[in-house]
């Protein structure tokens, strides 16, 4: 080669080409190599003996030599030609690449100008250039850039509705007007993530940072997130509706750790999780509802380690996990509802170790466990109800090993198959107070 290309922060590329008088000695030594090369291969090929001398020099073999000696001459300048039109091919590529770049950056300067005016219009009109401009930007790190400006846009102190002064019609309208621009923002990046990853447009892959960003509503419906990484760390759910609804998680990391949702809707409903890792650690849930129901958990991990459910309704009604590792370790139940109903655990791994149930409803009911391994070692259940109504544990590893029960209700009465390792005390021992079992597994079960 006789290039370098080098990466500035900005993914613009720095043409160095070696010098000519280093290029030409080792493309002609190259050439040679390459050419003796393939007479060896024939001559061994053909099974050659050896050449025949010549006596006498005719006029016939000077002739040859003499058209041996022009067509290496002319092969040379042939080859020195052509060192000479890649070279300025590259360089100029690589001008059409700055010219290229330079219009984006004032395209950019227009755009990002617009997104800091008053008027809400004007600042619909710069979002929309920034999603274009990411289309058309001549690499991906620009693209990038433009993406990283789209998202800091969201990320700007915003006063939800709900903080509003009462009765105070300016304040509301300009709440509106710019609630419009936000959300036209994450309509723009969800539109972007549904295009195929080979699309030219598409923004699967990119770096997608909502970190501290208040939402109240938003559509990410039919996502998809593949690759790259996409952080909702301390973002704010607080009102509306926010939607995953069939969104696809696959490769990649998505995190929602330290989140809190604490008065909006937010609803994965047929959303597909898997190879990728999805985090929802520390996070609170204290007055949302956030429904997972009835898709599938395969492969990758979803973690919801030390996660606090202190109110509201997390779903994850008719979920199967297959192949998948989920975490509740060390989460906190202390009031709302956390249901399970029907979901299926099967080839995967489910740990609830070091949970705390003190207040919430915790509902598995119907569900199964076939497959794989789920683990309530050391969880407390001091207050709040565990029931797992016609729970069928059946090929697989089920553990209650350290349990303990102080308080609350835990219901296996109606549970089917074996019973869980360390669940059951040793004959003769009374259960411990709120805990049922069936009486196949428990002798003394009234």
């Amino acid at each position: 080669m006789n290039l370098h290309l080098s990466r500035s922060g900005t993914g613009q590329r720095g043409l160095r080409l070696w010098h000519v008088w280093i290029v030409l000695p080792a493309t002609f030594a190259t050439a040679i190599v390459v050419a003796a090369s393939a007479f060896f291969a024939g001559w061994d090929l053909l099974g050659a003996q050896g050449l025949k001398p010549e006596r006498q020099l005719t006029a016939t073999t000077l002739f040859d030599l003499v058209k041996l000696s022009f067509g290496v001459v002319a092969g040379a300048g042939a080859l020195v030609a052509l060192v000479v039109a890649y070279r300025r091919q590259r360089v100029d590529e690589d001008g059409a690449l700055r010219e290229a770049t330079r219009l984006h950056t004032e395209r950019f300067t227009t755009a990002v100008s617009q997104l800091g005016q008053e008027s809400a219009a004007v600042r619909l009109g710069g979002v929309h250039a920034l999603a274009g401009l990411a289309d058309d930007a001549p690499t991906r790190a620009l693209r990038q850039t433009c993406i990283d400006v789209l998202c800091a846009y969201l990320r700007l102190p915003y006063t939800a509705q709900a903080d509003l002064p009462a009765d105070n019609a300016d304040a509301s309208h300009a709440y509106l007007a710019l609630r419009e621009v936000r959300h036209t923002v994450i309509r723009l990046i969800r539109d972007h993530l549904r295009l195929p990853a080979d699309h030219p447009h598409s923004w699967q892959g990119h770096d997608l940072d909502f970190t501290n960003v208040v939402f109240d509503g938003g559509d990410f419906s039919n996502a998809v997130f593949s690759g790259g990484r996409v952080a909702f760390n301390d973002a704010v759910f607080s009102d509306g509706t926010v939607t995953f609804n069939d969104a696809v998680f696959s490769g990649g990391t998505v995190t929602f750790d330290d989140a809190r949702f604490s008065g909006s809707t937010v609803e994965f409903y047929g959303a597909a999780f898997s190879g990728s890792t999805v985090t929802f650690d520390h996070a609170a849930f204290s007055g949302s509802t956030v429904a997972f129901n009835a898709k599938s958990f395969s492969g990758g991990i979803v973690a919801f380690y030390c996660a606090a459910f202190s109110g509201g309704i997390v779903a994850f009604d008719g979920a199967a996990f297959s192949g998948s590792t989920i975490q509740f370790h060390g989460a906190a139940f202390s009031d709302g509802m956390v249901t399970f109903d029907d979901a299926v655990f099967s080839d995967g791994t489910a740990t609830f170790d070091g949970a705390r149930f003190s207040g919430s409803t915790v509902i598995f009911d119907g569900m199964r466990f076939s497959g794989g391994a789920v683990t309530f070692n050391g969880v407390a259940l001091s207050g709040g109800r565990v029931t797992f109504n016609e729970a069928v544990f059946s090929s697989g590893t089920a553990t209650f090993n350290i349990a303990t029960f102080s308080g609350g209700i835990a219901n296996f009465s109606n549970a089917l198959g074996d019973a869980p390792s360390g669940l059951v005390p040793p004959p003769g021992r009374a259960l411990p107070t709120g805990l049922s079992l069936p009486a196949a597994w428990h002798p003394s079960t009234p």
